[in-house]
């Protein structure tokens, strides 16, 4: 008898005596986390492959408009960067997504032929592009899917472009891009005299001055030589551009309507368990338990719903990056395997869900007079 009128027994028992009702929430929060997990994990991939394209080429420093509305920067600026004692080389660059085919569309790349980031890409065969020329090199990946090899033309806004050469890129993203000399992208785009932004790789750090105060330091002279215009660590911007943005904010806005119809469905379960149990409360009220009892009762069974759904929704979750990890198309960029932090992170989410879910329906049940309870048919 002791162990029935346990916290542990009474939840055990309320959960398990409407086993189908129990189990279609568990599957609704395991899909909300599992959605969380899959989607949340991508996005955070897609943001790694990006800091790879910096960390592979030496890159340090993204030179950019200080205001989010206007991105191009006028090229000319590049003369003062390169007067400044902390910076070693600078390349302006533009980079946008462009539709190849109609079912094809890639990120391509504007850099100058002579660009300190060229050698970061191993050219598997052909040539680099020379600057003027209407010539572009295929990452490995998008020349197989648009089949593709040098000596070959493609069309590109509108404009013809001989392919020269073939690479293997330091990043998933470069190995399904263009790359082609800065002007002509300017030309194309319609951005001649502009930039996106400005890389640039600093001197070695000086003896006696930590990596990360020469960083600040190198920071502070780019926008004081530079006004209107931010210097940002490579590591920032690799997860500060509108790409990734937009992955992110895809990804959590998906995830927070899955979590919310989740939560939903766990107050419904925890609002129809109280009206159903209303006399079993009022008992327990008449022999002597109080208001917090009941109501952290009807807690642990809501939180219980969601860590058992965040365990399945970890496990949903990683069946869908296992799945992306296999495709040809994501392949490059998603790892089956995620960091312990995404884990952590489903799974306080999944227990909030479950007390946030839980938290009327308890206060309701705590609230209930024993009379009035007992009364209950």
């Amino acid at each position: 008898m002791a162990s029935q009128l346990s916290f542990t027994g009474f939840a055990w028992k309320n959960l398990w005596r409407r086993r189908l009702r129990t189990l279609l929430t568990l599957c609704g929060i395991g899909m909300a986390i599992g959605a969380f997990v899959g989607l949340v994990g991508f996005s955070r991939a897609f943001e790694h492959e990006w800091l790879r394209i910096y960390s592979s080429s030496g890159t340090d420093i993204a030179v950019i408009q200080g205001t989010f509305l206007n991105t191009s920067v006028d090229e000319s600026a590049e003369a003062k960067l390169k007067t400044l004692p902390v910076v070693e080389q600078v390349t302006p660059a533009i980079f946008n997504l462009m539709d190849l085919t109609p079912e094809i569309n890639a990120l391509v790349f504007g850099w100058r032929a002579g660009s300190y980031e060229i050698p970061s890409l191993q050219v598997l065969s052909g040539r680099s592009f020379r600057d003027g020329q209407p010539e572009v090199m295929l990452g490995d990946f998008l020349a197989g899917n648009l089949n593709k090899k040098p000596g070959d033309t493609m069309e590109i806004q509108g404009s013809s472009f001989t392919v020269v050469g073939i690479y293997h890129g330091g990043s998933a993203l470069e190995a399904d891009a263009v790359v082609m000399p800065l002007d002509q992208l300017q030309k194309i785009s319609g951005l001649v005299g502009k930039v996106s932004t400005f890389h640039i790789k600093l001197r070695p750090t000086p003896a006696g001055e930590s990596p990360d105060e020469y960083m600040k330091r190198a920071e502070a002279q780019i926008e004081a030589a530079l006004p209107g215009l931010r210097a940002m660590p490579a590591a920032e911007r690799a997860s500060n551009n509108q790409f990734v943005r937009l992955a992110h904010a895809s990804a959590w806005g998906t995830s927070s309507i899955a979590l919310l119809v989740g939560i939903l469905g766990i107050a419904n379960t925890m609002a129809m368990s109280v009206f159903e149990r209303t006399r079993e409360i009022g008992i327990l009220r008449a022999l002597g338990w109080r208001q917090w009892q009941v109501l952290t009762l009807i807690q642990v069974e809501a939180g219980v719903l969601g860590t058992a759904g965040g365990v399945v929704g970890i496990g949903l979750g990683w069946c869908f990056l296992h799945i992306l990890s296999i495709l040809p198309q994501t392949a490059s960029i998603v790892s089956a395997s995620f960091p312990a932090p995404l884990l952590a992170e489903a799974l306080g989410i999944a227990i909030l869900a479950g007390l946030v879910a839980g938290a009327f329906p308890a206060w309701r049940g705590a609230q209930l007079s024993p009379v009035e309870a007992l009364r209950h048919d």
